[in-house]
């Protein structure tokens, strides 16, 4: 289980991030917090972006107890460097009360300070921004209990059972209000507690917690763009934004050719194809792979793969070639890009691509982290003709379209 316990110092900041919902109102499609949105999990979006925002701090999840699997394929494909600030997760209850009170009072257990500053952050927020992480922050250690919030642009009417309108709100008074809500740990936990003892109805955020236990609660600015993913359209909406993000779209082509040699197997896309012959190369010879590799690096025009993984440099010998599409794969995204498309065909007489399709464009999308709908490989033969018509060795050949700011 990705996490650790570790040592907690005086103020230090945490993430308590809520991640034990269901997302019924998402439609289907399982709990709306491990959904894709642009290749990605919401909960690895939202974690990175709070441990990016805040270099110092750590968080800890609260799971339902039915999802510790996919909790862990959430955060596998964080750098080691976030997933080492991450505690273990805690089981959340029956309501998001349940749940907040259940990790603070993990927090507790583990040695947490009471004047640590909590952040008590939505799973489904994932575009929370730095600047306000640093708000949030902030005012926990000013205040002890803030919430950011936003002016209500719209009129609100306060209305009864029959929809008759029975109030109009001043509405320079109103905030809409959003997470990460911050708070020092003693304060929120005795507050918690207090509810949960008492027995009272269930509130509708951490803040309201606050109140009911008879503390002060400040706003302090929110942002539009930070919203909370809890429909359908929400997630369309969220999709159509990183896009916009991201619109310089550029495409780029790789080829690459290996000859058979010895062996009774192929690299092929990462999967091991039985056959009467191996490919012949410095690394593994994956030909598949080393035509995309060089797709991606031409899509931003960063060299190719020889390169980046000189033959001449002994470490390269025999190495496995999923390496080599990470990295590229990591070049993209230091630009702030995404690969948004792979097409690839190969192109050999024998052995047979069509039985293995499926697993090598799974490979693919799991090494490159995209959904295997974003992943085609196709194979032809060359009707008997030039190299690979003799079964003297195969070529590939892919496209890559990538996605930069």
């Amino acid at each position: 289980m990705a996490g650790n316990s570790g040592t907690f110092d005086a103020g230090e900041a945490i993430f308590l991030v809520v991640a034990a919902g269901r997302g019924a109102r998402a439609g289907a499609g399982g709990p709306k917090q491990y959904r894709e949105l642009a290749g990605r999990q919401v909960l690895t979006r939202t974690l990175e972006a709070l441990l990016n925002g805040a270099p110092e701090a750590r968080a800890l999840v609260t799971i339902h107890p039915d999802d510790l699997d996919l909790y862990q394929g959430a955060v596998a494909p964080l750098p080691d460097s976030l997933r080492e600030r991450l505690l273990e997760p805690v089981f959340g209850g029956a309501t998001r009360q349940d749940s907040v009170c259940n990790g603070l009072e993990a927090l507790a257990a583990l040695g947490a300070a009471d004047d640590a500053s909590v952040l008590i952050h939505d799973a489904a927020r994932p575009f929370v921004a730095p600047g306000l992480i640093a708000r949030a922050l902030d005012a926990a250690r000013e205040k002890g209990a803030a919430v950011p919030g936003l002016p209500v642009i719209d009129t609100i009417k306060k209305v009864a059972e029959d929809e008759r309108i029975v109030a109009t709100p001043e509405r320079a008074t109103l905030r809409a209000v959003q997470t990460p809500q911050a708070f020092r740990l003693a304060l929120i936990l005795a507050a918690h507690r207090a509810v949960r003892a008492d027995g009272c109805r269930e509130l509708t955020d951490d803040a309201a917690v606050a109140e009911w236990a008879g503390h002060c609660v400040f706003v302090f600015p929110g942002e539009a763009a930070n919203i909370k993913l809890t429909t359908a359209e929400d997630f369309l909406r969220a999709e159509t934004r990183m896009l916009n993000d991201l619109p310089d779209v550029r495409t780029g082509q790789g080829f690459d050719v290996h000859a058979f040699g010895e062996g009774d197997h192929v690299w092929l896309g990462g999967v091991q194809v039985p056959h009467d012959h191996g490919l012949v190369g410095h690394s593994d010879a994956d030909v598949l792979l080393h035509a995309i590799t060089d797709a991606v690096l031409g899509a931003i025009a960063d060299g190719d793969i020889g390169a980046h993984f000189p033959p001449s440099d002994p470490q390269w010998r025999g190495a496995a070639s999923d390496r080599f599409l990470r990295h590229a794969v990591a070049r993209v995204a230091a630009r702030g890009g995404r690969v948004a498309h792979i097409d690839a065909t190969l192109i050999c007489e024998r052995p047979k691509v069509g039985p293995h399709r499926d697993a090598i464009r799974a490979q693919i999308a799991e090494i490159m982290d995209l959904p295997l709908d974003r992943v085609a490989v196709k194979a032809t033969t060359s009707e008997r003709l030039g190299f690979t018509g003799r079964q003297e060795g195969i070529a590939a050949l892919a496209m890559a379209t990538v996605r930069l700011p």
